[in-house]
């Protein structure tokens, strides 16, 4: 397997999402308010924008990513990535040009494949911040340590299940069965109503038991310090379990697209532009959220699709099934659902106590 830290191509990327996320923590990050409709959908643009020329960065220079400069080189990642792909006679430079354009169609699959599956995460998300009766002024704040956060839970997750996998391939076939749980699950209970007890949260139960904890939220602060002690502030406690939340998400949107690619990085790009949409998709999506009620369902048939994909692997590889149909299904699952939300509107709007 190709070593992490010589990969010049992952530290550029690194130092670019870092210098992104700096800008939007400590800069913009300072002017704390509610973030506005029409904000949500300039900040949704900006960060598929920046996922789009990556894209481009893959599809001209992906070679680097692997530091694939010979026959040899491809045929080594080849061989551990994709055991189904063989050389042909084109030059190299015709070999690299046709896996750059694989590569990116992969990235561009497994980045909507994730957006989409972020849908359902935003709505447990929102379940969590109103069951807590947080502040809308600390949305933000708290959205941007969850993606930090979940930044650093799917690198270890990604890259310990893309070398598990490539030494046991089995796991797919576990990984397919538990997805198609999933989407069949998120399917008959779609409709519902999700509610999340407080006090019987184990989470929050341990914290209680193990921590000093304050009843009322302490304005941005996550401790204080208080008559000598030291005591967590709710909005720490609501962090920690959309962390927890977000580790349990990954459990279905990792093995997801393992579906698409083995290759670790690709997988680890289109996650963290995913994650880093999440917040501004966030805004964007509990003001829509009652006009487009079907992508819960989206949600469900792309979890099944995928775990299909997972179970029938080996006889889609052999039948030469391209990860550009999935981007195709994708991308028309996504628009059946927009436009059976737009003819069928759904007639009691959950959620519009908390838009107003």
């Amino acid at each position: 397997m190709y070593i992490l830290f010589d990969n010049i191509f992952f530290f550029i990327f690194i130092i670019i999402i870092s210098s992104v996320l700096f800008i939007d923590l400590f800069l913009i990050g300072k002017n704390r308010h509610i973030i506005s409709f029409k904000e949500s959908i300039i900040w949704t643009f900006v960060w598929i924008s920046l996922a789009f020329i990556f894209y481009l960065l893959i599809y001209f220079f992906g070679h680097k990513i692997h530091n694939i400069t010979s026959y040899e080189d491809l045929q080594k990642y080849l061989s551990i990535y994709n055991s189904n792909y063989h050389l042909t006679d084109l030059k190299l430079e015709n070999l690299l040009a046709i896996y750059r354009k694989n590569m990116a169609t992969d990235y561009l699959t497994g980045y909507l494949l994730e957006y989409t599956l972020s849908v359902d995460n935003i709505f447990i998300i929102l379940l969590i911040l109103t069951s807590f009766s947080v502040n809308p002024l600390y949305y933000k704040t708290i959205l941007i340590w969850g993606i930090l956060g979940a930044i650093i839970l799917r690198f270890l997750f990604i890259f310990a299940g893309s070398a598990l996998i490539i030494k046991f391939d089995w796991i797919l076939y576990i990984f397919g069965i538990f997805l198609l749980y999933s989407g069949t699950k998120i399917f008959l209970e779609r409709n519902k109503a999700e509610r999340i007890e407080i006090k019987d949260h184990y989470l929050v139960k341990y914290l209680s038991n193990h921590f000093n904890v304050l009843n009322d939220f302490e304005s941005y602060h996550f401790w204080i310090k208080m008559n000598g002690k030291l005591y967590i502030t709710p909005l720490l406690i609501v962090v920690v379990i959309i962390e927890f939340t977000d580790l349990i998400f990954a459990f279905d949107s990792i093995p997801a697209i393992f579906s698409i690619t083995k290759d670790p990085y690709i997988i680890f790009f289109s996650n963290i532009f995913a994650i880093l949409g999440l917040r501004s998709l966030f805004f964007l999506i509990i003001k829509i959220l009652d006009y487009f009620h079907y992508l819960k369902i989206g949600v469900s048939v792309l979890l099944i699709f995928i775990a299909l994909k997972l179970i029938f692997h080996n006889f889609l590889e052999k039948i030469e099934f391209k990860n550009v149909y999935s981007l195709f299904f994708i991308i028309l699952t996504i628009l059946i659902c927009i436009v059976a939300s737009i003819i069928f509107p759904e007639k009691n709007k959950i959620f519009s106590n908390i838009k107003k």
